[in-house]
Order: C-alpha cells, then structure tokens, then sequence
C-alpha cells in the first residue's frame, strides 16, 4: 500500500481542520493556541503509524520466526541497505509510501513533526517481531526505524505496541491516551495511519480521543 500521497494530503486536512477550529474559538481582539500562525503549522505535531498491514505489508501475528536474515536492496534511490527481514519463510517489508515518509522524517522535512508507533500487536511474540523488525530495517543505509524514532523523541520509547496490559485491543482506551501522556502532544494536532482491517480504529479514535477544549481529536486516514 502506498500512502506517502496520503501522509501529505492529511497534512493539509488536518491543517483545514484546526483553521476551522480557529475561527470558532477566535476573536478579532485574540488569537487562541491553535492558530495558523505559520506555514509550519499546516503540519501536525505527531504522526502515528498503525503497524501491521500498514507501516508494512506483513501481520505480525502469522510470523513463526523472529526476523532474521536481512535483504539488501535499494531504498529509493539512497542506497543499498536493509529493505526486508525474514521470518522464517515471510519477508516483513515498510511500504513504499511509509519509506517514503520516513526518509522524509529522516531529512528534515517536517522540523516540528515527530513520529510513533501505535499497534495492537495480539501476542506477546508478534509484538517481540514487531518491535526486531523496527530495529531491522532500514530507512537509509545505517539508520533503522527504531533508531530514527528514538532519535526525534531522544531516546524515549513512547510507541505503544501490542495488547498486553496495561495496553489493550483498543486503541482509543489504551494506546492514544498513553501517547498523550508520555509526548505532551495534543490530540488535536496528531495524524493518525491504519488500515482498520480488524476493526475501525479511526473512528475509535476519533470518537473517543478529543480535547475538552476543542472537541476535537486526531485526524485520521484509513490506509
């Protein structure tokens, strides 16, 4: 699935969103926190990836194996470097458009913008795959996922994965709250990727993950 289209398309969604927020909570004497002061502000605070079927093509709980061997190939154009892991027989690749976006994250594009993890991985060995094949695979030669997000949050893991308490399999009770809480990143300027294969998550998400102020949370898109 390719969604770097999308990652940029949701920017600007989000951004039309909290404009119209905006023009509700403002007066023509006061500018309120939300503002689009800037043109920086037209990108959210936080993007977060659902993982299985949608940062990358596998489902982590069908894997037999913990990833292992590593496939070279070409990372669009960056050279070469890790562009798969095995799981025994399966090949756990990112997406192009979540490469895409990564190298994008990589390089500096979007300053004030960070990434994070939000998966429901079932078990505690497909959320042990989910987080090696992270620490595998590569967004340029030499950096893996894993160390680009420790990286923009210095160090911190804040990604919530799996459904082990005190996570859940809803995303709205569990993994979106937490996020909250460890980035200090409102709900309202985050961005939110799944594939709500298994249940529709950015609805949860949107109807239970919202800002007392605003009313308002996380913009979504279905990948």
């Amino acid at each position: 699935m390719r969604f770097a289209s999308h990652l940029r398309s949701a920017f600007i969604a989000s951004s039309t969103l909290r404009s119209k927020i905006n023009r509700h909570r403002t007066s023509s004497q006061s500018i309120t926190p939300l503002a689009m002061s800037n043109e920086k502000e037209c990108f959210p605070e936080l993007v977060v990836f659902d993982m299985d079927a949608c940062l990358w093509d596998q489902e982590m709980y069908e894997m037999r194996a913990m990833p292992s061997d590593a496939v070279i190939g070409d990372l669009n154009g960056r050279g070469e470097g890790v562009k798969g892991v095995m799981s025994g027989r399966d090949r756990i690749s990112l997406h192009e458009g979540s490469l895409i976006a990564l190298q994008e994250l990589s390089d500096g594009k979007y300053p004030d913008t960070k990434f994070c993890m939000a998966s429901s991985a079932d078990t505690p060995f497909a959320e042990k795959v989910g987080r090696a094949s992270l620490k595998l695979l590569e967004v340029v030669p030499g950096v893996t996922v894993w160390d680009l997000l420790m990286k923009t949050w210095d160090n911190v893991d804040v990604n919530q994965i799996g459904r082990q308490p005190p996570l859940s399999s809803n995303k709205s009770k569990t993994h979106f709250p937490r996020i909250r809480e460890m980035t200090g990143v409102r709900y309202d300027k985050m961005l939110f990727f799944d594939d709500c294969l298994w249940g529709d998550h950015c609805g949860m998400v949107e109807a239970n993950c919202k800002e007392e102020d605003s009313g308002v949370g996380p913009a979504t898109v279905r990948t």
